[in-house]
C-alpha cells in the first residue's frame, strides 16, 4: 500500500502571545486535533529586528507601536520555556518543532535535534543561515513566501552545497500575508517547483479557511502547515489567519481522508471493486434461439449483465463465425 499520509504541522507560532500557559493549551488543542507536530517560533527580538524595523501592515492591527522589535519582544519565549514545551509535547504524544528566526536562536534550536529544521520565508536569502541549516543532516522545510523562483532555486543550491541532499528538502509554497488572499495562494507553483527541482513539496497555509490546505494535499503536498489559535479574535499578528481548535480538527480529518483518496499512480482494480466488477460489467448473449452452425451476427447477439461470460470486447471476433452449439435466448455465448 502506498504511504500517502501527509505530515500535518499545527503552527502555533506566536499565537501564545508570550504566555507559556497559553502555549501549552495550544499544544493540547493541536494534539486533540490529530496534528503530527506542534510548532513554535524561537527568536531574540533584538537579533531578529533592528530598532528601525517597521511594523508590517498586518501587524498594525494587533500592535499599537511602530517598532517591530517591540512587537516581537512582547511575543518572545525563553529557551527554558521551549525546553518545557518540548517535554510537554512528549507528554501529549505530539511532535515538537520550533523555527529559529536568527542565528543566535539557531544554535539553540539545532541542539534540540527535532525531526525537521524549518527555514522561514524571511531567511530564504540568508546565506549564512542556509549554510548552517544545510550542514545539520536533518530534513529541511524550506518556506518560500514572498520569493521568486530563482531565489528558491538558489536557496536549494546553497543547502545542497552545505551537505543537504535534495531528498532531505521539502519546499513549502507560502504566501506572506495574514490572512492570504485565495487569489494569491498559487498552489500550482507548488507542483511546478517539485517537478522542476526534484524536491518534495508542501504548503504553509496563511489563508483564513481550510479550502486551500485541502486542495494542496490533493495536488501532492506531503507536508501541511496551518496556524492554530484558541480564539481568532485574540489580539496578535497571526490569529486572524488561524483556525480555532474545532476547525483545525475538521481540517485534519479532511486531510487524512484526502490523503487516503490519493492512493497510488497505477490504475488498477481495488479490493472493494473486485466484488462488484462482474456485477456491473456485461457479457455477450444470444438475443434469440441460435442453432449449432448458425452464423453469429449483430442481429442474434447482444450484450447484458452480468460480466461473467465473454467480454463484449470480443464482439468483432465473434461476428461471422458459426455457433459451436445451440443457444437459447439470453444464454451466454461461448467461443466456437
Amino acid at each position: 500500500m502506498v504511504d500517502t499520509k501527509v505530515v500535518v504541522i499545527a503552527e502555533i507560532g506566536v499565537n501564545h502571545n508570550g504566555s507559556l500557559e497559553t502555549a501549552k493549551r495550544l499544544v493540547d488543542a493541536s494534539a486533540m486535533a490529530g496534528a503530527d507536530y506542534a510548532k513554535f517560533q524561537t527568536f531574540r527580538s533584538a537579533a531578529l529586528a533592528s530598532k528601525d524595523a517597521p511594523v508590517a501592515k498586518y501587524q498594525r492591527a494587533a500592535f499599537e507601536g511602530d517598532n517591530q522589535q517591540d512587537l516581537l519582544a512582547s511575543l518572545e519565549l525563553s529557551e527554558a520555556s521551549f525546553l518545557e514545551l518540548r517535554e510537554y509535547c512528549l507528554e501529549r504524544k505530539i511532535g515538537f518543532l520550533t523555527t529559529a528566526h536568527d542565528l543566535e536562536s539557531a544554535a539553540f534550536v539545532m541542539n534540540l535535534k527535532s525531526d525537521f529544521i524549518k527555514v522561514p520565508s524571511g531567511d530564504i536569502t540568508n546565506y549564512p543561515f542556509l549554510r548552517v541549516v544545510g550542514g545539520q543532516g536533518t530534513p529541511i522545510l524550506l518556506s518560500t513566501g514572498a520569493s521568486r523562483a530563482d531565489e528558491v532555486e538558489q536557496a536549494i543550491e546553497v543547502l545542497q552545497s552545505a551537505g543537504a541532499p535534495r531528498s532531505d528538502v521539502t519546499v513549502l509554497q507560502c504566501t506572506t500575508e495574514y490572512p492570504a488572499p485565495y487569489s494569491e495562494v498559487n498552489l500550482l507553483a507548488m507542483v511546478e517547483m517539485g517537478q522542476r527541482w526534484g524536491v518534495a513539496v508542501g504548503f504553509s497555509d496563511h489563508t483564513s479557511g481550510p479550502d486551500a490546505a485541502i486542495a494542496a494535499v490533493a495536488l501532492g503536498a506531503s507536508v501541511l502547515e496551518k496556524h492554530i489559535t484558541l480564539d481568532r479574535t485574540m489580539l496578535g499578528p497571526d490569529h486572524a489567519a488561524s483556525l480555532e481548535p474545532d476547525e483545525f480538527s475538521a481540517l485534519v480529518a479532511s486531510v487524512r481522508r484526502v490523503g487516503q483518496a490519493l492512493g497510488g499512480h497505477r490504475k488498477d482494480v481495488t479490493v472493494s471493486e473486485s466484488e462488484n466488477r462482474a456485477i456491473i460489467r456485461k457479457s455477450i448473449i444470444a438475443t434469440e434461439p441460435i442453432a449449432a452452425g448458425d452464423l453469429l451476427t449483430q442481429h442474434n447477439l447482444g450484450v447484458t449483465r452480468p460480466g461473467t461470460g465473454l467480454s463484449p470486447m470480443l464482439w468483432p471476433d465473434l461476428l461471422g463465425q458459426r455457433a459451436g452449439r445451440s443457444y437459447t435466448r439470453g444464454e451466454m455465448i461461448e467461443l466456437p
